[in-house]
């Protein structure tokens, strides 16, 4: 099925501010009690379902549930793609549809939709909005493995050290942006294809002059399926980082200082 346009998002009006994006792969079982929980916590939010070819019969829930419900809307593309591709193409998404907050959450339940109301209502007084498991209140509910919480913090401790980020929690995804901050960065100087997207998206968000804060999660272990971060993202991520530190550095951006 290819993408529906919003109708509603053509007009002002609550309903056409807040698009919410579910990046998928092989979350059947997952998806459906997801966009229920989405839109019972915050009703007026449009949902974009964004599947790369899942095996497991993914996007065929997703097609169900843009019938079933007003505002949910399917990106269904070729093959598996990244992580970073997808979040680019929902951010596209809505720029060009006209909303104004965009809002990216896994799609395994890790991000629970109760934390929604708070990073919307940050995002009075910023540009972006992240949803912290390292700030007061945040954390991590059941069980985060040594090697995994090693990642995390040596990405984040990487992220703030070569780009010059001063948030916490900069390997999460799950955030509120502005969308008209959004129009003013150029997506073909994104690097990123996979989870290393998340740091490299806050870095030209700096540097198109956008104000951030953290709002305390808690993040749960996904409830169904499996995961598919591995070591070889988190080498990815560094490498990037590095690279685009040492353009920072040397003065090599395609913006002004950073």
């Amino acid at each position: 099925m290819s993408e529906s346009p919003p109708t509603a998002a053509r007009s002002p009006g609550p309903a056409s501010r807040v698009l919410v994006s579910l990046a998928t792969y092989n979350e059947v079982e997952n998806l459906r009690p997801l966009v229920l929980s989405i839109r019972e916590t915050v009703p007026e939010a449009h949902v974009l379902v964004i599947d790369d070819a899942s095996p497991d019969g993914t996007a065929g829930v997703a097609e169900e549930l843009t019938r079933e419900l007003d505002g949910v809307f399917l990106i269904q593309r070729p093959g598996k793609q990244g992580l970073g591709t997808a979040v680019v193409r929902a951010m596209q998404y809505a720029i060009d549809n006209g909303y104004d907050y965009y809002v990216n959450m896994d799609a395994d339940f890790s991000h629970p939709p109760r934390f929604i109301p708070a990073l919307l209502a940050g995002m009075a007084g910023v540009d972006v909005m992240i949803g912290s498991r390292y700030v007061p209140g945040g954390g991590v509910e059941g069980e985060f493995g040594f090697r995994r919480k090693f990642m995390s913090t040596g990405i984040n401790m990487y992220a703030r050290l070569l780009l010059g980020l001063r948030t916490r929690d900069n390997s999460g995804s799950f955030r509120c942006y502005r969308v008209s901050k959004l129009r003013r960065i150029d997506f073909s100087w994104i690097r990123s294809k996979g989870y290393s997207f998340m740091e490299e998206i806050l870095f030209w968000c700096r540097a198109v002059g956008c104000t951030f804060d953290e709002t305390p999660i808690l993040f749960e272990n996904r409830r169904r399926g499996y995961s598919k971060l591995d070591s070889g993202e988190a080498v990815k991520a560094l490498t990037i980082m590095l690279g685009l530190g040492v353009d920072r550095a040397l003065g090599r951006l395609p913006v002004g200082k950073v």
